[in-house]
């Protein structure tokens, strides 16, 4: 079964274990141009990571993510990557804004489960702005999920990596009835990441990712030599 730039071993090893997929595709940053894109469509989101500065959180697969989105409602999320979702507990299974999707990049998929919480307008940098530690923005269910899967780790010890500019655009490409979402993220070093990306369930997965493949060789777009998840490159490379 090919699957265009995606393998199937690790989709197929994952199926059972969500009801979607996120395709992922780094590519390289001079592709934009080839699909149309605009290096600053719209405004910039900021997006923060809180761990601990031996990044013991990330180590235990917890990631802790907040978005400033300028655009509309902030948003907090902490994020399990990987996760059995046999051995997620019943409480976390049945809350509200928790989710579980496979995130699949070429050779490599992981299963991941994410407890989000929608923030005001403006929560994020407000919260900055006045000196206060981002932790006060969790929720009651973020925070027992914390204390769960990372109970050594105290939020009194976080330290915010970031903030990280992230622009986000829609693509639309011939022979794709579904467009793509593109992400470029412009990281503290001053390098660069840009990311396409597709949802789809996860038994139309195979399909999809042909369909993407040929649509973007069409492009004359591939795979970057390096393909790493944003989240990754935020905190190795901090």
């Amino acid at each position: 079964m090919k699957t265009g730039f995606w393998q199937p071993d690790p989709l197929l090893a994952l199926a059972r274990q969500a009801d979607q997929v996120e395709l992922k595709l780094v590519v390289p940053t001079h592709d934009g141009s080839s699909l149309g894109l605009d290096r600053s469509p719209g405004p910039a989101r900021r997006v923060y990571f809180l761990d601990t500065p031996g990044l013991d959180l990330y180590r235990h697969g917890v990631i802790i993510r907040f978005r400033d989105r300028k655009d509309r409602r902030d948003d907090a999320a902490v994020k399990l990557r990987p996760v059995v979702p046999g051995r997620v507990p019943r409480w976390l299974r049945q809350a509200d804004r928790f989710q579980m999707e496979i995130d699949a990049l070429p050779g490599h998929a992981v299963c991941s489960g994410a407890l989000k919480e929608r923030l005001g307008r403006g929560a994020v940098a407000k919260t900055i702005a006045a000196g206060r530690p981002l932790t006060r923005l969790l929720s009651p269910g973020q925070r027992r999920l914390l204390a769960q899967y990372a109970p050594a780790v105290s939020l009194g010890h976080l330290v915010v990596y970031g903030p990280i500019n992230v622009r986000c655009q829609s693509v639309k490409l011939r022979g794709l009835q579904h467009g793509m979402r593109a992400e470029r993220w412009h990281y503290p070093d001053g390098s660069y990441l840009l990311e396409l990306s597709a949802r789809c369930p996860i038994d139309e997965a195979a399909a999809v990712a042909r369909r993407v493949s040929t649509a973007l060789r069409a492009y004359g777009v591939g795979p970057a030599d390096e393909q790493r998840l944003k989240t990754d490159m935020a905190l190795l490379a901090a």
